[in-house]
């Protein structure tokens, strides 16, 4: 894999591997990203994002390597990893309201049997107000439509202040303004230097719209500069699939498996 990135790193993943039920998803992938870039991750479905976003926050254990931030191991760190799954992977009609949800994002900080605050209650009211969805507050959120269910979700990291915010799938199934709406999120915290990263399968809003790509099929096939990712031969070696160009940006042709 061709490292194209600079350094040094604060997000640093090192050698590790994730299995679900004994078989290996991902084996062996290495990468170092630096603080308060915004990386697209690209892969075919079964390629591992999930898999590595589930494992940057503890919820799949390693089998081996290590995660480091600031240099330190998960765990070091106050709560400092926002994940924000995808919109299926939730349970829906769980009886709580838009502000429980964003409130969630405090627990890390608040500990075991404390209340929340007053800088915790600020906190969920800056983040429902920054995603436009304060009026919500007390709706149930199974009530919401998918683009404001995303923000509320968004509303919830925000709440709870992280150095490095992972997104998985964020722009399926949602509106062009909730779109828009998380865009401008991910300028706004490209200014307070937290590290992004964002799995999807658009390329070229990848391309267009992120620092760097980490093009992904179980092991690393190149992370850099979108132009140096996205070429006809790490498409093709991650997709199996013939490429081709469409603006100038390499995309993958889904209907035609090579011969």
């Amino acid at each position: 894999m061709k490292k194209l990135l600079p350094e040094p790193a604060h997000l640093e993943i090192e050698n590790i591997t994730v299995a679900y039920n004994g078989t290996p998803v991902l084996r062996d992938v290495s990468f170092r990203v630096p603080h308060g870039t915004r990386v697209a991750i690209v892969g075919p479905n079964g390629a591992g994002k999930s898999t590595l976003f589930k494992a940057l926050v503890g919820l799949l254990p390693l089998r081996a390597g290590r995660v480091l931030i600031h240099g330190l191991p998960l765990g070091h760190h106050l709560d400092c990893v926002a994940y924000v799954p995808q919109r299926e992977e939730v349970d829906w009609r769980f009886p709580v309201t838009v502000a429980d949800v964003v409130m969630m994002g405090r627990y890390g900080q608040l500990g075991w049997l404390r209340y929340p605050g007053k800088r915790d209650h600020a906190s969920v009211a800056r983040a429902l107000a920054q995603m436009n969805i304060a009026e919500l507050a007390r709706h149930p959120i199974g009530d919401l439509s998918g683009g404001q269910q995303q923000r509320a979700f968004l509303a919830r990291a925000l709440a709870q202040e992280p150095h490095v915010l992972l997104m998985d799938e964020p722009f399926t199934g949602v509106d062009a303004a909730t779109q828009e709406a998380t865009l401008a999120l991910l300028d706004q915290l490209r200014a307070q230097n937290v590290t992004v990263m964002v799995s999807t399968h658009d390329l070229n809003l990848a391309a267009a719209r992120f620092d760097a790509v980490l093009l992904l099929n179980r092991r690393v096939i190149a992370l850099g500069l979108p132009k140096m990712v996205f070429t006809a031969a790490h498409l093709a070696d991650a997709f199996g699939a013939r490429v081709m160009q469409l603006d100038g940006v390499a995309v993958v042709d889904y209907c035609c498996p090579p011969e």
